[in-house]
């Protein structure tokens, strides 16, 4: 029988499985983007 999650730890759980993970390259093309000052870091990783 499977263990029983309450709501929050199963929401927390699937958030950390379908968080975005951004290669070496792009992390660099972020931050160089981020200084420059056209759009924030956090727009910048929206996109």
């Amino acid at each position: 029988m499977p263990k029983k999650q309450n709501a929050s730890s199963l929401i927390n759980e699937l958030k950390r499985k379908t968080r975005s993970k951004f290669s070496a390259e792009e992390k660099i093309r972020i931050i160089i983007d981020g200084i420059r000052g056209e759009a924030s870091v956090a727009e910048l990783c929206r996109k």
